[in-house]
């Protein structure tokens, strides 16, 4: 590679490459067309960015308005935008212009861009169409086309408008296609796109991931918030999964109201609000993510300590991409499913089918021991503008979060230094929590965002997800996608 990127990667603790860069690169630097699979958080993204950079560089071409020189193909804005935030630094050594196209904002600053002259575009399929059609873009100077999270665009139903992309992209030009699985929808587009394609796979969907430990919690169905409640308030990063959009909204508001500061991302927001409940996870405001599975593939968020599929997912490989969110390049991860009576054939089923052998565990509540040895660490809830650090599974006693749906004691009528509201709603930040009336906590007076030694702050700001009313310890695995 060349000097000065590989300065850069240095730079970023990245001194090894992870199997699947090691085993494509020689061909992509060489120009050839490569069919890469790997699971998510394997590396593909520097896999492919690291040999267009350079064919970009070398081959010293200025671009022109509305042509660019590279685009790269992604199934959700999300990703778009995290692909963008490792190339940024890559293409800024190598003189080298960015674009992103995507749904869910306004078009004029793109079309803009576009006529500027961009290297390089990366694009969800939709909207690039879109400019297509409008006359702002033209594919027909379009050097190197990388697919990234190829199978994904197939389950999302946008394969018909990656082939139509394709389609005017010149033929001669190098084509690099990434995904974690090949099924035949993906077949159709390397025997229509890539011309003698070097096929290399590498910590495929299909292999599970030997520092990532897997376990099932069998509980009641009433029991299910209230044990999310307690395994997302111990230290670190958590990402919860639930089926549907409705879903992901309901169990934000109860998880805030719990004092867990939380966040979701789900198709019903904005792009604004997407992006703002992302930087509120990445930068530590919010401990808790509460997704559907549009955030399943690509987004990376530095040390996820645990995935839990609050909803089991409905198939095999959703599973695998889901719980791909933890134990990425190398770190370790928990994941857990929460499964209820009715569940049991269905779980066992999907976890067969991902190759997976969890650790069962039937519980009946959140003093359950297990979670502390899932979750270990002070359990921490945000209320009134202060973080109350309660001890994990004190005997006889519970953090006092009021529970999932206004279970518990009455509530705790303190003014929230941060909520700014001037509710007598006991809210700290946006959203936070509700004490359940029980005064065997200790509490900690520090204001929220202090954070302790070792663990994000939890205070502060949720990004603007928490607020509404309660729902039913059952409500979010109801509601549309």
């Amino acid at each position: 590679m060349p000097s000065d990127l590989v300065a850069l990667l240095t730079e970023r603790g990245i001194t090894v490459p992870s199997p699947i860069q090691a085993a494509t690169l020689p061909d992509s630097m060489a120009g050839r067309d490569v069919l890469g699979r790997g699971r998510t958080g394997s590396g593909k993204t520097y896999a492919f960015l690291l040999p267009l950079v350079t064919r970009l560089r070398s081959a010293g071409r200025r671009s022109a308005a509305g042509r660019p020189r590279a685009l790269i193909l992604a199934p959700t804005r999300e990703l778009v935008g995290q692909i963008k935030e490792a190339l940024d630094p890559l293409a800024a050594a190598a003189g080298l212009t960015t674009q992103t196209i995507f749904g869910g904002v306004g078009q004029n600053p793109q079309v803009a861009g576009l006529r500027r002259g961009v290297d390089i575009v990366l694009a969800c399929p939709g909207r690039l169409e879109d400019l297509i059609s409008q006359g702002h873009c033209d594919l027909g100077s379009i050097e190197v086309t990388i697919l990234d999270e190829a199978d994904h665009m197939a389950d999302l139903g946008f394969l018909p408008a990656v082939r139509r992309i394709m389609d005017k992209t010149p033929r001669e030009g190098q084509r690099l296609l990434f995904s974690a699985t090949l099924d035949n929808g993906i077949n159709v587009l390397v025997k229509r796109f890539l011309n003698q394609p070097v096929t290399h796979e590498a910590d495929s969907a299909q292999s599970p991931v030997s520092t990532m430990d897997h376990h099932v919690l069998h509980l009641p169905r009433e029991q299910r918030v209230s044990v999310l409640v307690d395994l997302a308030s111990a230290p670190g990063r958590t990402v919860v999964f639930t089926r549907t959009k409705h879903g992901a909204k309901a169990l934000t508001r109860q998880l805030n109201k719990s004092g867990v500061p939380t966040v979701e991302l789900h198709g019903n927001l904005s792009q604004n609000a997407r992006t703002r409940n992302m930087d509120a996870f990445h930068a530590g405001k919010a401990s808790t993510l509460v997704a559907t599975d549009i955030a399943a593939r690509g987004i990376h968020v530095d040390d996820v300590a645990l995935v839990i599929h609050a909803d089991p997912p409905a198939e095999h490989k959703a599973y695998l991409h889901r719980s791909g969110r933890t134990a990425r390049a190398g770190a370790a991860g928990t994941v857990i499913t929460l499964m209820t009576d009715d569940q049991v054939r269905d779980v066992r089923d999907l976890t067969r089918a991902a190759g997976i052998k969890p650790t069962i565990t039937k519980i009946d509540g959140p003093k359950h021991p297990m979670l502390t040895t899932l979750a270990p660490g002070e359990r921490t809830i945000v209320i009134g503008g202060l973080e109350l650090e309660v001890p994990a599974q004190a005997p006889g006693r519970r953090p006092s979060s009021g529970g999932p749906a206004g279970n518990g004691g009455g509530r705790n009528r303190r003014r929230g230094g941060a909520s700014g509201s001037g509710q007598s709603s006991s809210r700290g930040g946006q959203g936070g929590g509700r004490s359940g009336g029980q005064s065997g906590s200790r509490s900690a007076s520090k204001p929220a965002g202090a954070g302790r030694s070792g663990r994000p702050a939890r205070g502060g700001s949720s990004g603007g997800s928490a607020t509404g009313g309660s729902h039913s310890a059952a409500s979010f695995s109801s509601g549309r996608r």
